[in-house]
């Protein structure tokens, strides 16, 4: 089927799709966001968010709200087919449940930690479930929100894989909102890899038991050893060490130590030689009573769809119809589980934001009304396309 963004126009100018953009209201959509924010959801630890969204989308009237075992909240609104368009949102963050969630408003911003990664997601979520319920702009495709958990750090994106199998074979495309990606098309996911680093040694008393072999020593070693190594530029290949701990006393030589590194790379081939050079670096520091043992704690799987796709067009569409040209790129989001399994699906954002994962995290306010409206536009293009598509 050939779309442009006529589709989007026509849309754009219907006098449902007037009414919907005048029920977008940026203190609601803030208000919303703030309120998902306050409440701690660590990876493993959404329960008490996913409770409260369960809540909103009942409140709202979609059909069928129920929560899976891994906390994953459904809302469903159905089409008149059975094709399922599936709108995501995930509701972790990175924080601790102790950390600070005080938010500060200055100059047009709104600073706290979580609250573009991705509160402003979900919130986008439930306010895009809401316009739908509250208009008469029609949809072929059965729409199918989620507020899945377990996209950040070890998470593995385990939510999302859950909500895929659960739904096999039922979804026709996915778009998956984050709160800080405005202006940006994620249409391929990275290969990404996440190891956990064991060291082992004989330790001992730090001053009877000096030049013994220490695991922190060793594991540092590594560590100064893995940051000379060089990299592809293209494939883009990355590599970080996360968390590091070991040792048991100030005193004491450590018998163990261990690292977390995460390896992504565009390409899974480079990323498995990268993998392989890691773990050389290791060999090379294994000495007499010293051992480096690997486990893989994450693997976030490749994918995309080509540029041209018009699942893309669409995105691109919207995207113009608030003056905003966009980049596409690869990255690694919710949309890699569904990439990977074959299922056209774009990132999208609502908001610019900084420094995500940071306690100085804060979003753009003004551009919220209009990357609520895009987000609009691509769901209900893609809702009506998606069930003629080849």
């Amino acid at each position: 089927m050939s779309l442009s963004n006529a589709s989007i126009v026509r849309l754009s100018n219907s006098l449902p799709l007037k009414a919907v953009r005048q029920a977008i209201t940026c203190e609601k959509i803030i208000d919303r966001a703030v309120a998902i924010q306050q409440i701690p959801s660590p990876t493993f630890e959404e329960q008490k968010r996913a409770a409260s969204v369960m809540q909103q989308f009942q409140k709202l009237g979609l059909e069928q709200v129920e929560q899976d075992d891994l906390h994953n909240v459904y809302g469903w609104l159905p089409g008149s087919h059975e094709e399922v368009l599936l709108i995501s949102a995930h509701t972790d963050t990175v924080f601790p449940a102790e950390t600070s969630l005080e938010i500060r408003r200055e100059n047009g911003r709104i600073y706290g930690p979580g609250l573009g990664d991705n509160s402003l997601g979900v919130a986008g979520l439930i306010t895009l479930a809401e316009l739908f319920l509250q208009s008469d702009v029609p949809h072929d495709a059965t729409l199918c929100f989620v507020a899945n958990t377990r996209e950040e750090g070890l998470g593995n994106l385990e939510g999302i894989n859950h909500v895929a199998s659960r739904l096999s074979g039922r979804i026709r495309a996915g778009i998956v909102v984050e709160g800080m990606a405005l202006g940006r098309i994620y249409h391929a996911g990275i290969a990404v890899r996440r190891l956990k680093v064991m060291v082992t040694a004989p330790g001992g008393h730090s001053w009877l038991h000096f030049g013994s072999e220490s695991a922190v020593h060793r594991l540092m070693r590594f560590g100064a050893d893995l940051s000379y190594l060089s990299v592809p530029e293209k494939p883009r290949t990355t590599f970080n060490i996360g968390l590091i701990s070991g040792g048991s006393s100030i005193n004491t030589i450590a018998g163990s130590a261990e690292c977390y590194l995460d390896l992504r790379s565009e390409d899974m081939e480079t990323l498995n030689e990268l993998e392989s050079r890691v773990r050389s670096l290791a060999e090379r520091n294994t000495t007499s009573g010293v051992t480096f043992d690997f486990e893989a704690v994450g693997e976030r799987p490749a994918g995309g769809i080509p540029q041209d796709h018009p699942l893309i067009r669409l995105a691109v569409d919207a995207h113009r119809e608030i003056n905003m040209t966009v980049e596409l790129e690869s990255g690694s989001t919710d949309a890699n589980a569904l990439l990977s399994r074959g299922i056209p699906t774009v990132c999208v954002g609502i908001s610019y934001g900084v420094n995500a994962h940071t306690p100085g995290e804060y979003i753009e306010t003004a551009p919220v009304e209009d990357g609520m409206w895009q987000l609009f536009l691509l769901t209900a293009a893609a809702s009506n396309a998606v069930t003629v598509w080849e």
